[in-house]
């Protein structure tokens, strides 16, 4: 049975969004637990100015404090050069860039043109690369625009090769807005795999509506082996209204081990690394999966 990947996002586009201010301590204490949890691929950071951003400061300060052990990878998000530079100088080892299948939601999120942030990050990709960067590549709103609606598949599959072309060496497909359904999901999949490589895709599904698993599923059985997930379900976009968070990690984690697919994920720690996360925030957990396991241990007990 295939390996899957499983991106935890939480730290950075979980958080983003929240209202009350979250420190580099609370940060940092929730990547430990996710860490000690098995999650190998981490998304901590943002390198964004605060000014449009204000979660996402200090990313400089958590960068440098991360716990290092083997085996397990932060990112950050990086939209320009001067994000880039203030990575570097942070020692992140991998950054990712952050593009839009649609032409106004480029220019609420980064404030330019599609054609304008591929030449944004074609220079970002290069000048990572030429440090021995890694670089991964976002597109969002590939099943639905909040702002213009539906968005063609051929558009989207388009886009993720050019920014594969420029050097990503993974390409994150986002239902920002959890529009998507499977049907949906596999045209965009079917359009997107005829000039690129299952192994070069990851999904990156929202639950908005509630179709986040069932979508995963079917990208599963197109053969996609690498997903985005949040902690708790946290997340949201500021530039996508009413757009809920991010599929939980728990609930991922659920779907993978049922169908035989290995995580090397402590569903205990998991749970509880999304109980202090709650905790902080002052949030009611989304994950079913949490909700079903900890009544199953309060019944228990």
């Amino acid at each position: 049975m295939d390996v899957v990947k499983i991106v935890e996002v939480g730290p950075r586009d979980g958080l983003q969004n929240e209202t009350r201010p979250i420190g580099v301590d609370i940060k940092l204490g929730l990547i430990e637990r996710l860490a000690a949890a098995g999650l190998a691929h981490i998304e901590a950071a943002s390198f964004v100015s605060p000014r449009w951003v204000p979660q996402m400061a200090g990313s400089d300060e958590l960068m440098r404090r991360l716990p290092r052990a083997a085996g397990i990878h932060y990112s950050a998000l990086t939209p320009n050069l001067k994000g880039l530079e203030a990575a570097l100088a942070a020692g992140c080892k991998e950054v990712a860039v952050f593009g839009a299948a649609s032409e106004t939601f480029s220019q609420r999120n980064i404030n330019c043109s599609i054609a304008e942030s591929l030449q944004r990050f074609g220079a970002v990709a290069e000048h990572a690369q030429a440090h021995g960067m890694r670089v991964r590549g976002y597109v969002s709103c590939v099943l639905g625009c909040p702002y213009e609606g539906d968005v063609e598949p051929a558009q989207v599959a388009a886009l993720a090769r050019q920014m594969l072309d420029m050097g990503c060496h993974e390409v994150a497909l986002g239902d920002t807005i959890g529009k998507g359904n499977p049907r949906t999901t596999r045209a965009l999949l079917d359009a997107c795999l005829r000039n690129i490589l299952p192994a070069q895709l990851a999904g990156h599904f929202h639950d908005t509506f509630g179709m986040a698993i069932a979508n995963i599923s079917s990208a599963l059985e197109l053969g996609l082996r690498t997903f985005d997930s949040s902690v708790a379900g946290l997340g949201g976009c500021p530039y996508a209204p009413g757009a809920s968070g991010n599929v939980p990690t728990e609930d991922v984690v659920y779907l993978m081990e049922g169908l035989g697919f290995p995580t090397g994920i402590d569903m205990k720690l998991l749970l509880d690394a999304g109980d202090y996360i709650n905790a902080q925030l002052g949030r009611t957990p989304t994950s079913r999966v949490r909700q079903a396991l900890r009544a199953d241990c309060a019944a228990a007990g």
